[in-house]
């Protein structure tokens, strides 16, 4: 998908030189073939073009960079791991990169404090080994995380599986480092959760993508490691009956319960039928599945789970389920479920939506969208999976089969007038958890408090007022 927006000046030879000056000639990328990594999002979906890569290895790099570009008005797109879903790290016309991967030190873990200080560019799987090295929990959990990062993250305001127990990126920082557009960094690395000292700056930069500026550090949030994990794979008849199980599961087992995934038959057969090395984990084949995780710093979790299992059975909610004997198992059950999205790639053209409503509101909503979506396009194949426990579904629909990837594709955007009205109608939101990009951004003012976009667009031009911050994306 190509972004047509009006065409930035060339960088000249001379500007070139100038950036390279700041970062070094080897980590300054201008091939064309070095660069081709950071304009194509993993999907192919996103395609941009850049003249110049930068890859600075210290937050006084970063400030030098945007001062120069802010004196020069160039435009720039920030990038981590390059594994977003809507388009926002993606430098659609010509922008320059700053890619903080090399911003990757653990700078502090305070076992006391319970926090892990590390710069942006640290992926989400070190981080999270880091922590467990000190047994101590992160528990920001993705099918990503071996190569999105901690910046990314923050960025997005990324969710995971473990947003139940947890909460989502944002409740998990405490301070960050930030890069203004005109050079000036904002020291906020903050080890404190009470300080009351006027405007929580933080939260401006977290899930703004990179368009107010360029966060090189946070200072997250670290966790008891728990002594027990338990998991399940459980087969049911609907959503309906999932709901119900949710609300088991969670008088049973309070805050240990910390993923409750609620996936399609047709979710679950694609990763088996394409996916590496993927079993289907129980012997008969039922409409819908919930994985389900307990985690406890007790000895209980199996006891927990069991008796959880025990009254869906007896209240006719679960059909069949079965509990993982050792990790091996559990990290098949997750891989499963990981594969989800790249398991649709196979069967063709796939339109996505990330939305979230009322948890109670999840069944009709899957209900009304599946028939309204299968008859604006007849023969088309919902495939809705996520998290339950959260309300915020992967609504995808993948094409008929034998059908032409090219026609429906060029139907996204009926089919998302046609979720959208439904997601709104129930109050939901049209990105729960991977942002805006430009993959959104046309349709956000149309479900977007009116005051609430002004004061974004106010907060947009006071932050950075020649535009050069990820031009395009969000608003």
């Amino acid at each position: 998908m190509n972004i047509v927006q009006p065409a930035l000046p060339p960088l000249s030879p001379e500007l070139i030189a100038r950036f390279r000056g700041i970062v070094g000639d080897k980590y300054a990328v201008t091939e064309t073939a070095d660069i081709a990594p950071y304009v194509t999002e993993e999907r192919g979906l996103f395609h941009g073009r850049s003249p110049l890569v930068l890859r600075p290895g210290s937050t006084a790099e970063v400030s030098a960079i945007c001062k120069l570009a802010s004196e020069q008005r160039i435009a720039l797109v920030p990038q981590g791991g390059n594994t977003g879903l809507v388009g926002g790290q993606t430098p659609h016309n010509g922008e320059v990169v700053v890619s903080t991967r090399r911003l990757d030190k653990i700078r502090d873990i305070d076992i006391a404090s319970n926090t892990m200080s590390c710069e942006s560019g640290v992926v989400l799987q070190i981080a999270q080994q880091k922590a467990s090295d000190v047994d101590r929990l992160f528990p920001l959990s993705l099918g990503a995380e071996g190569s999105c990062t901690i910046g990314g993250n923050l960025s997005t305001n990324a969710g995971g599986t473990a947003a139940l127990a947890y909460g989502v990126a944002r409740e998990m920082a405490l301070g960050l480092e930030v890069v203004l557009a005109d050079g000036r960094i904002l020291n906020g690395l903050s080890k404190l959760k009470k300080d009351n000292t006027g405007y929580d700056l933080r939260n401006l930069f977290i899930g703004a993508e990179g368009t107010l500026g360029i966060i090189t550090a946070a200072t997250l949030k670290l966790f008891p490691k728990p002594r027990a994990v338990e998991t399940a794979f459980i087969g049911l008849q609907s959503p309906a009956q999932a709901l119900k199980l949710l609300s088991i599961s969670r008088n049973e087992a309070a805050g240990s319960l910390t993923s409750f995934e609620l996936l399609a038959d047709i979710a679950v057969d694609f990763s088996v039928r394409h996916g590496i090395d993927i079993r289907a984990p129980l012997t008969g084949k039922h409409p819908w599945y919930v994985l389900m995780e307990l985690s406890s710093s007790r000895d209980d979790a199996r006891d927990t789970l069991e008796a959880i299992l025990a009254q869906g059975m007896e209240d006719g909610i679960v059909d069949d389920a079965v509990i993982a004997a050792n990790l091996g198992q559990r990290s098949a059950f997750w891989k499963l479920r990981d594969e989800m999205s790249a398991a649709q790639k196979p069967e063709g053209g796939s339109i996505k939506h990330d939305i979230s409503v009322p948890v109670a509101a999840v069944p009709d909503f899957i209900a009304e969208a599946n028939a309204a979506v299968v008859k604006l396009i007849p023969g088309s194949r919902p495939v809705p999976f996520g998290h339950l426990g959260d309300g915020n579904i992967h609504y995808n629909i993948s094409q008929p089969v034998g059908g032409n990837a090219a026609d429906f594709l060029a139907q996204w955007h009926a089919v998302n007038a046609v979720v959208f009205e439904i997601v709104l109608r129930m109050g939901g939101s049209i990105s729960a958890e991977h942002g805006i990009g430009v993959l959104k951004r046309d349709e956000l003012p149309d479900v977007k408090d009116k005051v609430a976009i002004e004061l974004m667009r106010g907060i947009k031009a006071m932050l950075d007022p020649q535009g050069i911050m990820n031009p395009g994306k969000v608003l």
